[in-house]
């Protein structure tokens, strides 16, 4: 019998489980994946280069754009190495409205990756139970900076404003009767923080379901188990970072070894998996989700008690509040030459690194004095671990290739930016 030649696939960038503009050209042997080949580039946004020229307050709202499902995690990072380069500090109720936000930004991102990885793998329903949860987030997200999505909320110095004392409520429309109304509006009644903590108490009655639908569903875990398995040594060589690394068992989470704002305050466990493949890190993400809502509920408590400011003082980094600028004419002209010029960072470099829901995200900033930085370089965790494709699916059936980029996360705003 002649030798049947090994076959290329186009997989993407317009296939359904590229998730973002992938294309991966697939060497075949029959249905088995002999080499996978990422090619990149066709979402490229030139994001690093266009910060070099806008001043540094105009450049944060790109960050949202880079991974756009968890966009203050990326806000977050981008604040705080500017404020390691000007020194600024920031008040210690914004640390903690950060922390929160960023802890519900880490829901937002894996209850989209949740859906997202049982929609490629066959299961409908849960994609329609994760966003469910997804839209009262993106309430909160709206309520605290009025965008639903890009909310450039973080800012050099703290947050844009404080926790508003009234949440958002449904109006009446021809399609609602006012019992459906007066459900709709039952946990609007109070602050955003009530929302919030409403929201807090039923997160995890929600974090069942998802698991009654997926844990120990025997379609899942046939499509999950023992694939895309990578040691922890492996892991570690290869940059993973996060629950790509986490669910290999290597216990390494910024959050605990290199806090930030008030990270070393707050009391949460770190998930990880044995055996390094797709139902581990799946099981680590699922145990995230509920870790970030005990630290959601933490920092609510605290809020309750601690009123403050939530931006620094230091006018030439912030703008001063409007009652000042209408009694002193400093105050005027710090807001104008604020924004107008922006604020000067001295020379110098910095890199900063969050825990993203992801991985680590870091920003890398060059200033020459100016205000503009000279150089942003951007270190996204999806690019690393997209890098580790081949290596994961090598072997395993072209169905199984959509359950690898899955469980990767990847999002290609950050990694083609």
């Amino acid at each position: 019998m002649a030798d049947i030649k090994n076959y290329t696939l186009n997989f993407g960038p317009q296939h359904p489980a590229a998730h973002g503009v992938l294309r991966l050209v697939l060497e075949l042997d029959g249905e088995v994946i002999q080499r996978a080949d990422p090619h990149i580039g066709l979402l490229h946004r030139a994001t690093e280069k266009l910060a070099e020229t806008r001043t540094y307050i105009q450049s944060l709202p790109y960050m949202d754009r880079l991974d756009y499902v968890s966009m203050m995690c990326n806000e977050h990072a981008y604040c705080l190495a500017i404020e390691k380069m000007l020194g600024v500090d920031v008040p210690v109720r914004a640390q903690y409205i950060r922390v929160m936000f960023a802890e519900l930004t880490r829901l937002l991102n894996h209850l989209m990756w949740l859906g997202a990885h049982g929609l490629d793998c066959g299961a409908m329903n849960v994609f329609i139970y994760c966003f469910r949860e997804r839209e009262d987030i993106f309430d909160m997200y709206e309520a605290v900076s009025g965008a639903r999505m890009h909310a450039a909320y973080f800012r050099p110095g703290g947050v844009y404003r404080d926790l508003p004392d009234e949440m958002p409520q449904y109006k009446a429309s021809k399609i609602r009767n006012k019992k459906a109304m007066d459900e709709l509006n039952r946990n609007r009644q109070g602050s955003l923080l009530d929302f919030i903590e409403d929201f807090a108490d039923r997160f995890p009655k929600a974090v069942d379901e998802y698991e009654t639908l997926l844990t120990d569903n025997r379609i899942w875990k046939q499509r999950t188990v023992g694939i895309g398995v990578i040691s922890p040594e492996r892991a570690l060589n290869l940059g993973f970072t996060g629950p790509m690394l986490r669910g290999s068992g290597v216990l390494w989470d910024l959050r605990k070894h290199q806090p930030y704002d008030v990270y070393d305050q707050m009391e949460f466990d770190i998930p990880l998996g044995k055996n390094g493949d797709t139902y581990d890190r799946y099981l680590v993400r699922v145990e995230e989700m509920r870790q970030s809502n005990r630290i959601v509920k933490q920092c609510i408590a605290w809020l309750r008690a601690n009123p403050g400011p939530v931006i620094t003082n230091n006018h030439k980094v912030a703008p001063p509040s409007r009652v000042d600028m209408k009694t002193g004419m400093e105050d005027l002209i710090h807001h104008f030459k604020l924004f107008t010029e922006g604020f000067r960072v001295p020379e110098g470099e910095a890199y900063a690194a969050v825990e993203h829901p992801k991985g680590e995200f870091g920003i890398y900033i060059v200033s020459d004095g100016a205000n503009k930085p000279y150089r942003l370089k951007i270190r996204p965790p999806g690019f690393a671990h997209l890098a580790a494709l081949d290596e994961l699916t090598r072997g395993h059936m072209i169905a199984d290739a959509v359950a690898v980029i899955g469980t990767m996360d990847i999002v290609f705003g950050e990694i083609d930016r």
